[in-house]
């Protein structure tokens, strides 16, 4: 897939640098993908196991170093 717009047959130097790193490597977006969805792209959260950890939340101490016996 190409994205780059020439006008006027200009080519930006990075537009050049990423086609000729495609050419070389050229599962590089699939493996970019591959990477965006082991960090990005996640199941929906439960709304319920949600809500179930948001009110079993115990609040902190306003100073967490002192202890109240």
């Amino acid at each position: 897939m190409k994205f780059s717009k020439q006008i006027n047959g200009y080519q930006s130097d990075i537009t050049k640098f990423v086609e000729e790193l495609k050419e070389k490597n050229p599962k590089l977006e699939e493996q970019q993908r591959a990477g965006r969805a082991l960090l990005w792209d996640k199941t929906p959260i439960d709304l319920d196991s949600q809500l179930r950890t948001q009110e079993s939340r115990v609040d902190q101490q306003p100073y967490v170093y002192q202890n109240n016996h």
